[in-house]
């Protein structure tokens, strides 16, 4: 990796330094470098801190095999030795009701073993395949201005020391994936905020946590909370498990005057099926908490510019999409951006199909995510029964596969109908004569 003074001569607007440059060099910057390098571009990455760095560990969807697939880091990731997970356990506070989403059960998942990763060491992995793969990156520089023109782009960048000069870089393009500092997003006022999505994170990793047996061993557990809050479990090493809670903004205030550490021990104490796995549980890191992470953009991308991975949208972590959709998005822009090249054509209008398919991700995520902090949503999910293939339907999203076929989105349109019809029993009773069941013939035709 390249450290200090980038190595590049002062650029003119007659001459450019690279292709592409990316900024940030998490999943989603590193898969857009490496896609575009392997392509036979050239490109410089840039990314603040110096890899490996800290960040909350993550359970993968099944989705993110076909992005590893394709960025040729598939081998890399499997040889690393990374839990396996096969799916998700979701459980009720108590811990009587379990309900286990086996991505083998869904038709559509083609490979459906995925994994657990101690982002950490997952991200430097990625980053240092997109060096191996021809990328220029640099580490512990930090983009401070990007400024366009109808030729190409300038990026100013400094070293984080700042021993060395402000540099000018000089591109054809750019891909926005500096996380949720958001380098374009702040430059162009996108961001919008999810109120609805308003929660607090609370998290830490503990030892000692029992696993589950055979091949669940790897799997996430999901608790539910009765104030629609719920916990994650994640086994991200033979030793350590991620352990947290989300809480909506509406639950919040009952714990405003504690403090971290005091916040997640009393959480842990008020969920009954927690509690008993972390019986015998150690806390071996600080408790850390983040607030108000949902987002979207107003735009992906625009003249010579393009955003992937959380400098786009962000949604909470309940159905772990983080990782997926920076890997997809930034894969996604760099087939965007290659294609652009080929052409000579770098314009919002040439990048309007990228734009589109991630804001229509992240609306079909979105829905699940908002679905899930209400009762009528968790009540049927939660149901002794859910008809097979209406589960299935569903196991295939939580998957990461957000655009299955017409049958599979029929059978997710019936179950969020039911949602809704459940709500209206719930809301507005008289509006309902008696208490009609809504039955689902299995052989009815999708």
């Amino acid at each position: 990796m390249t450290r200090g003074t980038v190595g590049m001569p002062p650029s003119t607007h007659q001459a450019f330094d690279c292709d592409v440059v990316v900024v940030g060099g998490g999943p989603a910057g590193s898969a857009a470098a490496t896609w575009l390098a392997r392509a036979g571009h050239s490109v410089v990455l840039f990314e603040r801190e110096q890899f490996p760095r800290f960040h909350i560990g993550e359970s993968l969807l099944a989705s993110v095999n076909d992005a590893l697939v394709a960025i040729g880091a598939e081998s890399l990731v499997r040889q690393a030795g990374f839990p396996q997970k096969r799916g998700a356990t979701f459980v009720s506070s108590d811990g009587r009701i379990e309900r286990y989403a086996d991505f083998a059960a869904a038709p559509e998942v083609p490979t459906p073993q995925t994994w657990q990763v101690p982002r950490a060491r997952f991200d430097e992995l990625l980053l240092r395949h997109a060096a191996s793969s021809g990328t220029q990156v640099h580490e512990r520089h930090r983009v401070l201005d990007v400024s366009f023109d109808g030729t190409g782009v300038t990026v100013s960048v400094q070293s984080v020391d700042g021993r060395a000069a402000l540099r000018a870089v000089r591109a054809r393009a750019i891909i926005d994936a500096s996380g949720r500092g958001a380098l374009l997003s702040r430059k162009f006022a996108l961001r919008v905020d999810e109120p609805r999505l308003a929660n607090l994170a609370v998290f830490s990793h503990y030892s000692g946590v029992p696993r589950q047996e055979g091949r669940r061993a790897g799997d996430i557990r999901i608790v539910a909370r009765d104030d629609l809050g719920w916990f994650w479990l994640i086994p991200i090493s033979d030793d350590l498990m991620s352990v947290g809670v989300v809480l909506p903004r509406t639950a919040v205030q009952a714990y405003a005057a504690l403090e971290h550490p005091a916040i997640l021990e009393r959480l842990i104490a008020e969920t009954p099926a927690v509690s008993r796995l972390l019986a015998k549980a150690r806390r071996e890191w600080p408790v850390r908490i983040e607030k108000d992470f949902s987002f979207r953009s107003r735009a992906y991308a625009g003249d010579r510019w393009m955003l992937a991975g959380d400098a786009g949208s962000f949604l909470d972590p309940v159905f772990s999409t983080g990782v997926a959709i920076a890997l997809e998005s930034g894969l996604e822009a760099a087939q965007a951006m290659a294609d652009g090249l080929a052409t000579g054509d770098l314009s919002a209008r040439r990048f309007a199909r990228f734009a589109r398919r991630q804001q229509r991700r992240y609306a079909s995520f979105r829905r699940f995510v908002l679905g899930f902090y209400t009762p009528e949503f968790r009540d049927l999910f939660f149901a002794e029964e859910p008809p097979p293939r209406m589960f299935q339907a569903l196991v295939t999203v939580f998957a990461g596969y957000w655009r299955p076929s017409v049958g599979t989105r029929t059978w997710v349109a019936l179950f969020f109908l039911l949602v809704r019809l459940q709500r209206l029993v719930r809301f507005a009773p008289h509006l309902v004569s008696g208490h009609a069941d809504v039955e689902l013939n299995e052989n009815t035709s999708s």
